[in-house]
């Protein structure tokens, strides 16, 4: 059988080098070397191209970022439901000052008078309440929707350029908690698994359906290498349902996506990882989430709410951890940083199966200057 990427992994030396450097992420080989990426700048760039860093560097060259070693295929949502077509976005309500607009998500959003963005929303009405608003929506979740088809066929033309590189092929797409929160909304979804549970299992149901049906279409031409789920199942004092509800809403869904996408790979001996991307404190969840659906990686590991990658690496030697800098030692200056570099970075780079990234979005509060201090020295232990 052909070493192509797809139906063989490519030898590791024809993988590109970041290529291999994910692999060996993956499998948690002790001095690897550290990927160089960010969690996401999209909060603080403004504050500092006004605080001096020149707008015409290319920040990947300028932070040392390393180029791509990991595809994602998408078209699955993340932060909300993969509508498609999306909702009309317009106005719904002129309050003054502010103004409430439909999203994409079909979610009433209070907004700024000419500001959609920069600020965290706040939602005053969602688009699901009832098994009868339920069924005036879901019709925007069919798989056979041309359009959709279209789409991923330009991501699958994508991933096989990037298979052919030895790059990681990854499914992202929303998780189920997620889903239910941009559906229901995060206060009114609580109740619901009380008071309507077949409305849960009935978006659920179509949350499978058409992750089962987009992953089949793309399995026909790609191997996967993860699934990759945005839960947000945690806040800062753990879990927001219990792992009952977790088990009892999630899982089931979750497990047979996952034995059906097993099935179909291409490569049948290619070991398929799972990653959960949840804020909070994630502590509680490890366990039940490696032991429910095989998941080995996590993200991004706040530490405000308790997380300590250095201690979660000793206690769970099957963790991938990708995160875990403080965003608030970032903020402290370079003695801070420093402070916290040596004493998580050599540890993790003998353990393996870590990558450092603040622990979310960098915010306007780093100073740029000592941002680069800190990737200086993350590229130490490249």
């Amino acid at each position: 059988m052909r070493e192509d990427g797809v139906r063989r992994l490519l030898p590791e030396e024809r993988q590109t080098p970041i290529a291999r450097k994910h692999r060996a992420l993956y499998a948690r080989t002790p001095r690897a070397g550290f990927i160089q990426r960010t969690f996401g700048l999209w909060m603080c760039l403004d504050a500092w191209y006004a605080d001096g860093l020149p707008r015409e560097v290319d920040l990947d060259e300028f932070f040392g970022f390393d180029p791509p070693g990991k595809f994602h295929v998408g078209e699955l949502g993340w932060c909300e439901a993969a509508f498609l077509p999306p909702f009309e976005e317009k106005v719904l309500e002129d309050r003054g000052e502010t103004e409430v607009v439909q999203d994409a998500a079909g979610r009433g959003v209070l907004c700024f008078k000419g500001r959609r963005n920069g600020f965290m929303p706040e939602f005053v009405s969602h688009p699901v309440h009832d098994l009868a608003s339920w069924e005036q929506v879901c019709w925007r979740l069919d798989p056979t929707t041309p359009a959709r088809r279209e789409a991923l066929d330009r991501r699958v033309a994508e991933g096989l350029r990037a298979a052919a590189e030895g790059q990681m092929i990854t499914q992202n797409l929303v998780g189920g908690y997620m889903y239910l929160r941009s559906l229901i909304g995060p206060e009114q979804l609580l109740y619901t698994f009380y008071d309507q549970p077949e409305l849960i299992h009935a978006c659920m149901r179509r949350w499978f359906e058409l992750a089962d049906a987009v992953t089949a279409y793309c399995q026909r031409s790609l191997s996967y290498d993860e699934v990759f789920l945005a839960e947000d199942i945690c806040y800062n004092k753990g879990p927001l349902i219990s792992p009952e509800m977790i088990r009892e809403f999630l899982f089931p869904y979750y497990q047979q996506l996952l034995t059906n996408i097993r099935s179909r790979q291409l490569d049948r001996e290619r070991p398929l990882y799972v990653q959960v991307d949840t804020d909070g404190d994630c502590r509680p969840v490890l366990e039940l989430y490696h032991e429910g659906i095989g998941c080995e990686a996590f993200s991004p590991f706040e530490v405000a709410s308790g997380c300590d990658v250095l201690e979660l690496g000793r206690r769970y030697p099957w963790l991938v951890m990708q995160g875990g800098f403080d965003k608030r030692i970032l903020a402290a200056g370079r003695e801070a940083i420093d402070r916290e570099v040596d004493r998580l970075f050599p540890a993790l780079y003998e353990r393996g199966g870590y990558l450092p990234t603040c622990d979310h979005g960098v915010p306007p509060e780093v100073n740029w200057r000592d941002y680069l201090h800190f990737r200086k020295r993350c590229l130490e232990f490249r």
